[in-house]
């Protein structure tokens, strides 16, 4: 009888030897930084123009320079003051008070740093190299974007992930529906309108056709469901006067 042969290695198996040994070099490489700072990025991204309702390009637009980090009037609570530059010109934005945070992160990021490519990475490990130093970071300036990438095709696999490209009638939500939430946020939390569309260079007639119609708090019962008082046409009775005793006659005599 035979002896079976003992094997040295499973194809499903991630330790084994002869599945490392057919991986791709990149494939063992650790995880790349820039794609967490894409990542970072984006979320913040969402935040950031909720909290500030600017239209995509007005954002992608936006430099360090341009936000201020200030006291609001009201509550006293920090806020960002946007120098916005858009396709209306330059306008002025205040942003609510969580956009403050997203900010600060956005300063405390730095810049991705520019390695080695795989490719160089591979044919320096062929010729034996040795591997470069670790570049320095480098971060914000003044005069640096906020938002530097492109994010909207990452912003867009996200949605589709998640199920929520389209909405209920089937039209695609795109980074412009950030604007319309953070419109729609601010009517349902009783904002003025036209504060509202100040702050956000817009008209009152834009917001009351595109938002205000889909908020159900918009609308006052107590002013819609007016009755007019209806007149009373019965007729109404008269007392008549008490008939006094005769023995009460005389005593009032």
């Amino acid at each position: 009888m035979a002896t079976p042969v003992e094997k040295t290695g499973s194809r499903n198996d991630p330790a084994s030897p002869t599945r490392t040994q057919r991986s791709p070099a990149y494939a063992r490489e650790p995880f790349h930084d820039h794609y967490k700072w894409n990542a970072e990025q984006v979320y913040d991204f969402v935040l950031f123009m909720a909290d500030t309702g600017l239209r995509p390009d007005e954002a992608f637009n936006l430099q360090h320079r341009d936000v201020t980090v200030t006291e609001s009037d009201a509550r006293g609570e920090q806020i960002l003051e946007i120098e916005v530059r858009g396709k209306r010109g330059v306008g002025h934005c205040k942003s609510m008070p969580g956009a403050v945070r997203v900010y600060q992160r956005l300063l405390g990021r730095a810049k991705p740093a520019k390695a080695e490519t795989r490719r160089e990475g591979q044919h320096r490990r062929k010729e034996g190299g040795e591997a470069p130093p670790a570049p320095e970071q480098e971060w914000p300036q003044p005069t640096d974007r906020l938002f530097p990438g492109n994010h909207i095709k990452l912003f867009n696999n996200l949605l589709t992930r998640t199920k929520l490209k389209f909405d209920r009638d089937g039209k695609p939500r795109t980074a412009y529906s950030l604007r319309h939430t953070y419109i729609c946020m601010r009517l349902m939390e009783g904002a003025d309108i036209y504060q509202i569309a100040k702050n956000c260079r817009t008209s009152v007639e834009m917001i009351e056709k595109y938002y205000a119609v889909h908020l159900n708090n918009t609308l006052d019962a107590s002013a819609i469901n007016v009755l007019r008082p209806k007149p009373d046409f019965r007729k109404k009775k008269t007392p008549r006067a008490k008939a006094q005793h005769p023995a009460e006659e005389d005593l009032s005599v």
